[in-house]
């Protein structure tokens, strides 16, 4: 009997401890898993944090670029010497013109397509102005789109004069130097009514377009310079760039 108590004892014993391993098991089980579920959250937490972090990053960086643009932007508004907005009453540049006393192997450049003219020395452009040549048009035999201003080599001709008023096209203008043709075609200023006055719609196309019957547009100033400075022979290069 007493060993048969023993027995009992020992088996209810070990049955306590198979529970209590039992019980450690699942609390080791719940705590490994309470572990995992705090690591993924922890996990997702730190990703969303890095995600915030980056697209804040790439939002300083976008600033930080249309900062540096815009700096650049105003940077070089602040070099141009070009005067912004166009102003057909007033010079290109807000420097003055250069002596051409000064100036070695000077010619012109006109470019017809930037609506551009260019004094250059040699290879140097030293002044720009805003100007406007001859409207384009589509050639028949080509089909491609050619101005109503020649282009090629030409030079300053001897004829020039303070105005003038061409009846058949209802235009005139002021400040002239013939550059082709002998009086045809002209550095000139933006186009004058039969009164004398300026056609405003017409010379606020000035740098903008082409808009001539075949002269060269310049502004009130710019025409006058040139009609004052340029010496016969100046040689003068039209293009269509």
């Amino acid at each position: 009997m007493e060993k048969r108590s023993e027995s009992i004892k020992r088996r209810r014993q070990e049955k306590l401890a198979n529970i209590k391993f039992r019980k450690i098991d699942i609390l080791i089980l719940i705590m490994t898993l309470l572990g995992l579920f705090g690591y993924r959250h922890c996990m997702h937490v730190a990703d969303h944090h890095q995600i915030v972090i980056e697209q804040q990053e790439a939002k300083a960086r976008v600033a930080k670029i249309a900062r540096e643009k815009a700096a650049a932007a105003k940077k070089r508004a602040a070099k141009s010497v070009m005067r912004t907005p166009i102003n057909w009453k007033e010079s290109s540049e807000k420097v003055p013109y250069p002596n051409l006393n000064n100036v070695k192997n000077f010619w012109i450049k006109v470019a017809l397509l930037k609506n551009r003219t260019y004094l250059m020395s040699g290879n140097k452009v030293i002044y720009t102005m805003y100007c406007s040549g001859g409207l384009f048009h589509k050639d028949p035999n080509t089909g491609k789109m050619v101005s109503d201003t020649p282009t090629g080599t030409y030079q300053i001709q001897p004829e020039r004069g303070q105005s003038f008023f061409n009846n058949s096209l209802n235009e005139g203008a002021n400040y002239w130097v013939s550059w082709k043709d002998n009086g045809v075609y002209l550095f000139h200023t933006v186009p004058t009514k039969k009164d004398g006055s300026y056609n405003v719609p017409e010379a606020e196309k000035l740098g903008k377009q082409p808009a001539s019957h075949g002269c060269i547009r310049l502004s009130v100033p710019d025409a006058k310079w040139m009609m004052q400075n340029l010496k016969v022979g100046t040689k003068v290069v039209v293009q269509n760039d």
